[in-house]
């Protein structure tokens, strides 16, 4: 038995659950893992397994952008390393101050990396699409609870959690170029045909420059980070936007009001339909009031930058973790990336990509 089972076991002895039966899920791209816990009255649970070590740190809010750099991915673009204080903190903000579903936190311990947490079942918004529920009321409820989230626009600097405190930090310019820069970075180690030399990867951030400096300076709501078909879980025993159960949101931080919209609605695992896109959008305009044009704009432009980071991600998963499975999602990557090339105000990155990445390899 290895020494984090032993841990394991003294968790969930000491949380009163040492008799429930335990089954193992299967991963993600992360370094978490979950099990389902059935209890002996036949109740389940969720056990989520975060080791505190098993990635580089989480960013300290006092680091310079340098100290960033010197401490590791986490601390320049991921900011929360998935740490379980975090997800703790953020469930608890999301469920008493917004009113929206989260899972409620049974037990914690977040020096070690544990919590046991509500289970909210299978039923994942691409599981019961697939199995054909219509898919138009789900995504409009999603966004319903996006708008929620965005209307609820007072938090603490510092989010208070049974796990502990976690500060809320700014999704800045460091961290949205950082996660682009993984394009440049992975795609030729995935694409040996590929070569991006200095002066290629100095006009880069050159292009992206403008798009990240946006992103920070309109940053005025919390996001969940990863908010998509994958991670949304179907309640239909609850009532309007509250059917929507939110899981994996440990990455929250402030961010412009769009970084959630592209991730549901620009999916990198299904296909969502431009006419699904367009009447979520609406709805999600006719909430908020806001200047639909001008978020239009930063919508394509922010999720541009998002799909240049997510194929990079992948590219870092199939060249270096042996994970080929994400070869599969490249596609519809790129197909939502080579549409908002074409969008006002990407002029200079379409450009970029018409000198540096061949047609043939952008499909």
């Amino acid at each position: 038995m290895t020494d984090r089972e032993h841990q394991r076991l003294d968790f969930l002895n000491a949380s009163g659950l040492g008799q429930a039966m335990r089954a193992p899920l299967p991963g993600d791209a992360s370094s978490r893992r979950y099990e389902r816990l059935t209890t002996p009255s036949g109740a389940t649970l969720m056990l989520m397994d975060q080791a505190p070590n098993a990635e580089s740190p989480p960013c300290d809010p006092a680091w310079t952008p340098e100290e960033r750099q010197a401490h590791g991915w986490n601390a320049v673009a991921r900011l929360s390393a998935g740490r379980i204080e975090a997800f703790a903190a953020v469930a608890d903000h999301f469920r008493e101050d917004c009113g929206l579903s989260t899972p409620a936190i049974v037990a914690v311990d977040a020096r070690r990396g544990f919590a046991v947490i509500e289970d909210f079942g299978d039923a994942l918004f691409a599981r019961v699409i697939e199995n054909g529920q219509d898919e138009a009321p789900l995504y409009l409820e999603a966004v319903e609870a996006l708008a929620r989230l965005h209307l609820t626009a007072t938090y603490p600097d510092v989010l208070p959690g049974p796990g502990g405190g976690w500060p809320l930090q700014v999704y800045d310019a460091v961290a949205l170029q950082g996660g682009a820069d993984l394009f440049v970075e992975w795609l030729p180690k995935l694409v040996p045909e590929l070569t991006f030399d200095a002066d290629a990867i100095a006009e880069w951030r050159e292009a992206w420059a403008p798009i990240a400096a946006m992103g920070e300076a309109r940053a005025w709501v919390i996001a969940h980070r990863d908010y998509h078909a994958e991670n949304l879980i179907w309640l239909p025993e609850r009532e309007n936007f509250r059917r929507v159960g939110m899981i994996d949101f440990q990455d929250a931080v402030l961010a412009h009001p769009v970084w959630d919209l592209h991730s549901l609605l620009q999916d990198a695992r299904r296909d969502v339909s431009p006419e699904i896109e367009a009447m979520a959008l609406d709805r999600y305009f006719d909430i908020m009031m806001v200047d639909r044009e001008a978020y239009l704009a930063d919508y394509a432009a922010l999720a541009a930058m998002n799909e240049a980071r997510i194929l990079g991600i992948f590219a870092r998963l199939i060249a270096r973790d042996g994970k080929p499975r994400y070869r599969a999602f490249m596609p519809r990557m790129w197909a939502h990336l080579n549409r908002n090339l074409t969008k006002p105000g990407l002029e200079g990155v379409a450009a970029w990509f018409d000198r540096h990445v061949p047609g043939e390899i952008r499909a």
